[in-house]
């Protein structure tokens, strides 16, 4: 599906005369599409934007390792669970290039740990979803990880620069954890009659789901319209989601599962898809703290964190006694 970028940021008219050096160097950055770096002059509201978008997706990386790391030990073979491992792994170190991005805006990755910990910080609700079965990290790997890498991939070209950075590496990752998932499906559908069934159910029960990882309805989205002003976002969230179903209707084919949406249909006239109503009620009632699995993952995420207090500790003493060499040295 073809979509139009949205419209380069442009100062109002009637602001365009009373507006600071560093602010009119901003705003011709913004407008010739360039990248605006750590030490460069931003609006308030910008960096305050930036903070709580990169923040919550490391705080969704963070976090939905727990989903996938459940099967670990549980993985039908040992090439499996290798698999499995090295992309918990790879979740854990999307989460670090997050954290340090946001870092470079001035929030400490303590102050971003302690949010989300307390249970102020928000991270995709996609992941206080149970995964009940084998067939659920095919499933998360090809829908979950799909609609991160349709959302993610014009983040690359964000306007701030360690973000975007972040992005190039973190998308080359996500499409391997992608026809990861495909291919356990894959797998599953070709296998027994209780297979079949298993890898349908797990599709089911995550479609919904992963249509509501793009966010509300445009009409609905607080923060959309000026992320796109400022080119971190390229795509509003339901071009994004519109784009996702018709990667996913091909796809679906080939695995040969339905797709659980009865009003799914190829609309001729628009050449795009157009689909059922998304349960929006759930998806606030699951952001409000009340999904199936919110408590358990923040409690978890509490608990690694007191659990790895002393690692922390004995960094910061092992980082205090070589400064201590060094000077004594120089």
């Amino acid at each position: 599906m073809m979509t139009t970028p949205a419209e380069p940021y442009a100062l109002p008219a009637e602001a365009s005369v009373e507006v600071s050096a560093e602010e009119h160097q901003f705003n011709e950055l913004i407008a010739a599409d360039s990248r605006i770096e750590p030490r460069d002059w931003m609006p308030e509201a910008y960096r305050k934007t930036l903070v709580r978008q990169i923040s919550q997706h490391a705080n969704s990386e963070i976090i939905g390792m727990q989903p996938e790391a459940n099967w670990i030990t549980r993985a039908p073979s040992l090439k499996r669970k290798a698999i499995l491992m090295a992309k918990v792994q790879d979740e854990a170190g999307h989460g670090l290039y997050l954290y340090s991005a946001a870092q470079t805006l001035g929030t400490s990755r303590d102050e971003m740990t302690d949010a989300l910990i307390a249970g102020k910080a928000r991270y995709s609700s996609i992941f206080n979803y149970p995964s009940p079965t084998w067939a659920d990290m095919g499933a998360i790997g090809w829908l979950v990880d799909g609609a991160a890498i349709c959302n993610q991939v014009p983040l690359c070209r964000a306007s701030y620069g360690p973000y975007g950075r972040a992005m190039v590496r973190i998308c080359k990752e996500e499409s391997f954890h992608q026809r990861q998932g495909f291919e356990i499906l894959l797998e599953l559908m070709n296998g027994t009659p209780a297979q079949r069934e298993m890898a349908q159910d797990a599709v089911n029960r995550w479609y919904w789901p992963a249509l509501q990882m793009f966010g509300p309805p445009d009409n609905d989205s607080p923060n959309s319209a000026q992320s796109m002003a400022w080119n971190i976002k390229r795509f509003s969230n339901d071009e994004l989601r519109q784009r996702f179903v018709g990667m996913c209707v091909p796809q679906a084919e080939v695995l040969g599962v339905t797709l659980p949406d009865p009003d799914l249909r190829y609309n001729e006239e628009t050449k795009q898809y157009d689909m059922g109503e998304i349960d929006w009620t759930e998806f606030h009632e699951v952001l409000a703290g009340r999904g199936p699995a919110n408590a358990r993952r923040l409690q978890r995420r509490r608990e690694a964190h007191e659990e790895g207090a002393w690692v922390r500790e004995a960094a910061v003493a092992y980082a205090r006694k070589q400064a201590v060499a060094a000077t004594a040295v120089a």
